[in-house]
């Protein structure tokens, strides 16, 4: 594993901050470093919390509560019978597969204090997409939302699952909720309900718990064309809730706070931020389980009084566009802090109207679990950049031949901190690959800094295409569409749109006598992709733009996209 905290600790950092590292001079009174071992493992962190808050409310779903001691008693009833019944041990993997319920921070703190790893997987996959994370990550358990399970049932022979957990929306609340049953094909299923009875016990063996041990596999997209894990560990977790909090000190009252949480809890950034590190500091947690009905997001706004919100750009424009959005009281509001994509500067000026907070523009990736640098709260204007590196975190811009660059010069946004993942699962050749010789994580991105330390993105070295705050990756989507009856070639690009950041543009070739239309790719493409992967825009072309060694030439087609 990969030490990234060696040259960051004590004035390492203060030290450069002078010459090539300007971000510390634009700190004002946020430490410059943490302590990424403050905390043994999330679980001390978590537990702590859960001792200090035990009375109050730590989330709100379907009109019910649970307090910290409901999530510490149930989490407790949920690693017992993972250990006792189903003989989990520290370092196995279980998928977790759900929308924003209760039951989600439940499970995870239950994986957790036994030591075992979370697979977070989106509910929207598609069998295909589903098989595949399940095999890359040896996955034996599956806890997964009932609505889901149709999918799981396509893609479970080719698993290694052996014990599927079935969850119900109002599973961990006080009263049970009518929804959706496990598909039939699936033979026997444990309901979660089940498990958490109040009859059950919930004395576990909690093992020994190091900030090296694994956390989570957070898959991301890769060149291949398939995800890669990125493995988090706790100190990792750890480590970047306490930059967060370090950051962001002045916004934030222990115990005081009211977070609405539209972001999926799957996804890094709202695992990270929403949950983790407001949990720790005692927030309210008001969980939405479908953030696409505005309508119902307004009216949990009205009814939560919040203090936190965040979001991706797609979110905040539609409900900067909602005129129902003038009916919220934001007067508790303290931050709004916006990432997964570029937040544009209309919708920022458009929430900023209604609310009077200004959106804070931060940046990340699921191999630095996830915030690399986010806008102060005293920047008081929309910076159009990503703002400034996070304690102990440096970020170095290089060039082609890996040599630093100047400030105000774009390159390489290279990033070294306590944060950033150990490696991919089991991806020998991808982690030699992802690091620099002196053991930078290459994001792949392009940047430029400027002199008083502000990052702003400008460019992307890697294809990766943002949709809607999630990452497609080209190369997953001309391996599905080449499957596709009649196409010869094609070539996947993205371009600009105002609803979701980056919209998907697919070009294509037909084989020699083929039949093929621009819906019929479209067609096939839905039955083996999430929704937010499927090309909006098919165009059937004679060629593809190529390099003299035949490589398809990309930029071109985004020129012309």
């Amino acid at each position: 594993m990969i030490d990234s905290m060696d040259a960051l600790h004590g004035n390492a950092l203060e030290e450069t901050a002078t010459t090539r590292r300007p971000w510390v001079q634009s700190y004002g009174d946020i430490a410059p470093h943490i302590d990424p071992d403050a905390y043994g493992s999330i679980v001390e962190l978590l537990e702590q919390a859960m001792v200090q808050y035990a009375d109050k409310t730590a989330f709100r779903s379907f009109g019910q509560s649970l307090s910290f001691r409901d999530v510490d008693r149930l989490s407790a009833r949920f690693a017992s019978c993972l250990q006792r019944e189903l003989g989990v041990r520290k370092g196995d993997r279980i998928a977790v597969m759900m929308p924003n319920l209760a039951a989600f921070p439940v499970v995870f703190l239950g994986i957790a204090r036994l030591g075992a790893v979370q697979v977070n997987v989106n509910p929207l996959y598609t069998p295909r997409e589903l098989a595949h994370q399940l095999a890359d990550a040896g996955v034996k358990i599956i806890v997964v939302f009932n609505g889901s399970t149709p999918t799981l049932a396509e893609a479970v022979k080719e698993s290694p699952v052996e014990h599927i957990i079935g969850v119900a929306p109002g599973d961990a609340l006080p009263k049970p909720l009518p929804g959706p049953v496990p598909d039939a094909r699936l033979g026997a299923v444990m309901p979660l309900s089940e498990i958490l009875r109040e009859d059950k016990p919930s004395g576990y063996q909690a093992p020994a718990l190091t900030g090296d041990d694994l956390l989570f596999l957070q898959y991301t997209g890769g060149t291949t064309g398939l995800s890669k894990g990125a493995c988090l560990s706790h100190r990792n977790l750890v480590a970047n809730t306490e930059q967060y909090k370090a950051f962001m000190h002045s916004t934030i009252r222990p115990g005081d706070e009211v977070v609405v949480t539209a972001l999926p809890l799957y996804h890094i950034f709202a695992l990270m931020v929403n949950f983790i590190s407001y949990f720790s500091v005692g927030a309210e947690n008001w969980l939405v389980a479908n953030p696409r009905d505005l309508d119902g997001l307004i009216d949990t706004f009205k009814q939560s009084r919040l203090t936190v919100f965040a979001g991706v750009n797609t979110l905040y424009a539609g409900l900067a566009a909602h005129p129902r959005l003038k009916e919220v009281d934001f007067t508790n509001l303290r931050l709004s802090a916006g990432g997964g994509a570029a937040v544009i500067e209309a919708t920022a000026a458009r929430w900023k109207e209604v609310t009077g907070c200004l959106i804070l523009e931060g940046y990340g990736l699921s191999e630095t679990s996830p915030v690399l640098s986010i806008n102060p709260p005293s920047v008081g204007r929309f910076t159009h950049t990503t703002g400034l590196p996070v304690p102990s975190t440096d970020i170095k811009l290089v060039d082609d031949e890996g040599r630093e660059v100047s400030l105000g010069q774009p390159g390489e946004i290279c990033a070294r901190g306590p944060q950033v993942m150990s490696g991919y699962w089991q991806q020998p050749e991808a982690n030699a690959a992802a690091f620099t010789a002196d053991g930078y994580f290459r994001t792949g991105d392009v940047g430029v800094l400027d002199e008083q330390g502000f990052l702003k993105i400008v460019d992307r070295i890697k294809d990766m295409i943002i949709v809607s705050g999630f990452n497609v990756y080209p190369n997953e989507i001309e391996a599905v569409a080449t499957a596709c009856p009649g196409v010869a070639e094609c070539a996947c690009v993205g371009a600009p749109d105002e609803k979701t950041g980056e919209a998907l543009r697919l070009f294509v070739v037909k084989a020699p006598g083929a039949t093929l239309s621009e819906q019929d790719v479209i067609d096939h493409c839905r039955a083996s992709l999430t929704g937010y992967k499927v090309p909006r825009l098919v165009r059937i072309v004679e060629a593809l733009p190529k390099s003299t060694v035949g490589k398809i030439l990309r930029r071109e087609l985004r020129d012309v996209a």
